[in-house]
């Protein structure tokens, strides 16, 4: 690649994503997310839930004449604080979702984890270190909604990083893997 090219890219890819301490000539390729549907699953369950308990709520209101004044406004008061538990529950899946990330770089690979707004992991590889870069779909609603499991085996201790829910197309994957190999190529020429 140009000099010039890919210093503007670099500059962008700063610009862009500063908090991934980019190395001097190193630049984003690709960010991947989580697959959308993921976020609209925990959002789905979540209403479901909220709909069951407003649901039974109402069937114990309209059952129960006897219940005094100070009965009832315990009982909304419960309701209130279920509904503001299922909010807080979004809040938390929409933070963890837009935590994970998967950058591709032109010299390495950046996973970016959260399992919990407190529970968050960084993993670096060499583009060189990965020794094969494969997408699996397992089930009907991966298919359904083309999604699935991105894993990155490395050379040596064959470790393997995976982003679950990933919604990389068969295109990223190929040239993420051509970028891999153009890795490997280029470390083997820098070490003759």
């Amino acid at each position: 690649m140009d000099e010039g090219l890919a210093k503007i890219r670099h500059d962008r890819s700063k610009k862009d994503y500063p908090f991934l301490k980019l190395e001097d000539g190193e630049y984003v390729e690709y960010a991947f997310m989580r697959a959308k549907i993921a976020l609209i699953a925990v959002f789905f369950e979540v209403a479901v839930g909220l709909a069951i308990v407003l649901l039974a709520f109402l069937l114990v209101l309209m059952g129960q004449n006897m219940l005094d004044q100070m009965g009832r406004n315990f009982l909304y008061m419960i309701l209130g604080v279920i509904v503001i538990m299922a909010f807080l529950i979004c809040v938390v899946a929409w933070i963890v979702y837009r935590g994970n990330r998967l950058y591709v770089t032109n010299r390495r690979v950046i996973q970016m984890v959260m399992k919990a707004p407190l529970a968050t992991s960084v993993n670096m590889i060499d583009l060189a270190s990965i020794e094969d870069a494969s997408f699996h779909q397992s089930g009907l609603a991966q298919k359904l909604f083309h999604y699935g499991t991105l894993r990155l085996s490395t050379v040596g201790e064959e470790t393997t990083y995976t982003f679950t829910h990933s919604d990389i197309t068969p295109e990223e994957l190929k040239n993420v893997s051509r970028l891999v190999t153009d890795a490997k190529k280029k470390n083997k020429s820098e070490e003759k």
